[in-house]
């Protein structure tokens, strides 16, 4: 039942307020988040790709509100680009972005969104790495997809993120399953209405099944974003079953979560890929993530309600 709570209470500024001045909430934060600075991230990513795990960076921000602030989530993607080429990273760290931080729910959204990503991915390109679009809620969808198919045009390996909760995503998927196309599929973390999404996990499991098929199917690159042992295992044999190699398509986790199981995956021979978010902007990001953990809400709300 908290997981709605918490959801609605991501986008709450009163709420938020109270957790980033709760002194529990660094040591919890401090799981999922990498750091606050560019240099701690780019730390995280040594550290990870030491253990012969890949990265994906995402500088946090989401559902901006003026120009000036799309622009600040430009310059501090061009800045992560900037550094990733100086480290030598780029094989090894790709980025994603949140589309709606660069403008997209704004007046003009689409085509803001559009020209701030747009140097972003080029200096992607120059730097030897990619982007890959989150995908937000789904009233962005159509928005990110056209995003993604114009981007495609320069820059082929862009990839994108579909999520099974939605009633649309296997159409979406057959349409993302040619040759080139990079996709992570995920479950999804955003509560949606049942008139555009499953509103049943066991339902959500399934699609996300059907979804995984079609991919491994298909002449793109799959990203499985699970940390569902079930789905690890169906993703390996659905591979398995196809001819596909364990590099072929990778297995994506996130910052602070099944670390073990990231390295042993790793260990036997498959791609896996940590998704590591980094800033100052946590607090939609870290709400998120603890509606999908109980234990982290009980520990964490437990210490709201003893400071209140």
């Amino acid at each position: 039942m908290l997981g709605p709570v918490l959801h609605v209470a991501s986008r709450s500024d009163t709420i938020r307020r109270l957790v980033s001045t709760t002194p529990v909430t660094r040591p919890v934060v401090d799981r999922f988040i990498a750091g606050e600075r560019l240099d701690q991230a780019v730390a995280a990513v040594r550290s990870l790709t030491g253990r012969d795990l890949e990265v994906t960076l995402d500088h946090l921000g989401e559902d901006v509100t003026d120009p000036a602030e799309a622009l600040r989530a430009r310059d501090a993607y061009l800045e992560l680009t900037e550094a990733l080429a100086k480290e030598g990273l780029g094989e090894r760290a790709e980025m994603s972005v949140k589309l709606s931080a660069f403008g997209q729910a704004l007046p003009g959204g689409h085509d803001l969104a559009l020209a701030n990503v747009l140097p972003v991915v080029e200096a992607a390109d120059a730097a030897g790495t990619t982007v890959t679009l989150d995908m937000e809620d789904h009233t962005t969808v159509d928005s990110t997809l056209a995003i993604l198919a114009e981007l495609r045009r320069r820059f082929p390996a862009t990839g994108a993120v579909l999520q099974s909760c939605l009633l649309r995503t296997e159409d979406d998927c057959r349409a993302l399953a040619g040759e080139g196309s990079r996709v992570r599929l995920v479950k999804g973390a955003y509560r949606e209405p049942a008139e555009v999404a499953y509103q049943d996990k066991h339902l959500v499991d399934r699609a996300y099944v059907r979804c995984l098929r079609l991919l491994m199917a298909g002449d793109g690159y799959p990203m499985i974003g699970s940390h569902d042992p079930r789905m690890i295992a169906i993703a390996q044999e659905l591979a398995r079953r196809v001819g596909r190699s364990p590099r072929s398509y990778e297995f994506q986790m996130l910052y602070g979560i099944r670390e073990a199981e990231q390295v042993r995956l790793a260990e036997a021979g498959h791609r896996v890929r940590v998704y590591v978010p980094y800033g100052t902007d946590w607090y939609g990001y870290f709400m998120r993530r603890l509606a999908e953990r109980p234990a982290n809400v009980a520990f964490f709300l437990r210490s709201v309600v003893s400071r209140g």
